[in-house]
């Protein structure tokens, strides 16, 4: 998700979206609120610097930092502050950067028995942030690389145990397709964050999916239409749902999330007003509060409005999982 770098923040002017689930009738249930989220753990290397740098350019940074990350851990670690119980199925390495990845989940409450140890190192992804809060991002997959279709076998209690899975594009296309239709077999509600997207998902792909969530980039990769306008984001995700996709909501930072979903009209959700300082993880952060919320029986549009403000709150702070608000953190927020 793409965030302005100064813009005026009023959380205070958004509808509550625990007084709609209330509303609604929908209570929060511990019981009922289980996410499973298969996919990658990285530990970033972060830099920040006046701009991105050009090719071939050697370009002086102002800061550095080591932080936990990874769509799969970052969206783990969201979905468990925002109020689910969450199991993490990945791979980390046998070295310092898994264990203190593995650390790291366990903190926060996350079940790790489907977090495998594997023969690779950890995953890095090193980041570089510039002033205008926009980053650039290089991935070494490493450990991610070994979860395998075998894996998710191994694990298929941690995918029977869940309301929501959620996938992502960062570990082997093979292992995203089995994780898939496994939760799918399971009637599991099904999430795939298509990231990082470089062209068509396999057609088979679509209907094991209930809710694809790109971002404008990933969406115009997806349907191969131009994606640089809600409009534009309309008329890719009605591709998307044309070639099987049943809920299709395409992230658009600062200008909102376009909603396409099966038997309602479009619907563009504008998105709170902050002032950025880092983009990293808040797509993650609205991918895990947009599960977490389904994982509680709330509305789709409650989900998502609860999902932008947490992502809104995420780019105010700096990081990936560090910027990623707890539920208590968001409520006092309103």
């Amino acid at each position: 998700m793409v965030w302005p770098h100064e813009v005026a923040a009023c959380f205070a002017t958004r509808t509550d979206p625990l007084r709609a689930i209330e509303e609604a009738g929908v209570a929060s249930n511990a019981t009922r609120s289980r996410v499973t989220v298969v996919g990658s753990l990285n530990m970033d290397l972060v830099a920040r610097a006046p701009r991105l740098p050009h090719p071939g350019e050697t370009l002086a940074g102002r800061t550095f930092a080591q932080v936990a990350g990874g769509k799969g851990g970052n969206q783990a670690v969201a979905a468990a502050r925002l109020g689910a119980q969450v199991s993490m199925l990945g791979c980390v390495g046998a070295d310092a950067n898994g264990a203190q990845l593995r650390a790291g989940l366990e903190a926060e409450g996350i079940d790790c028995a489907a977090l495998e140890t594997g023969n690779e190192a950890t995953g890095v992804a090193l980041i570089v942030v510039d002033d205008a809060s926009q980053n650039a991002i290089v991935i070494v997959a490493g450990s991610n690389g070994e979860v395998t279709p075998e894996t998710m076998a191994r694990h298929e209690a941690v995918l029977a145990a869940a309301d929501v899975v959620i996938c992502q594009l960062e570990t082997p296309p093979a292992t995203v397709r089995a994780a898939l239709a496994a939760a799918r077999r399971l009637g599991k509600t099904v999430i795939l964050n298509p990231a990082p997207a470089t062209g068509p998902l396999p057609a088979d792909w679509l209907p094991l999916i209930d809710y694809l969530i790109p971002n404008e980039l990933e969406a115009a990769a997806l349907s191969g239409l131009p994606v640089e306008t809600p409009e534009d984001a309309a008329k890719a995700a009605a591709a998307l749902r044309a070639a099987g996709a049943r809920n299709v909501l395409v992230t658009l930072g600062a200008r909102g999330v376009h909603a396409t979903l099966d038997g309602a009209a479009a619907t563009l959700h504008d998105a709170p007003r902050v002032k950025a300082v880092d983009t990293t993880a808040a797509g993650d952060t609205f991918i895990g509060g947009f599960a977490a919320q389904l994982a509680q029986g709330a509305s789709v549009d409650v989900a998502i409005r609860f999902a932008q403000r947490a992502a809104a709150l995420s780019v105010t702070r700096a990081g990936a999982q560090p910027s990623i608000p707890t539920r208590a953190e968001l409520d006092a927020s309103i």
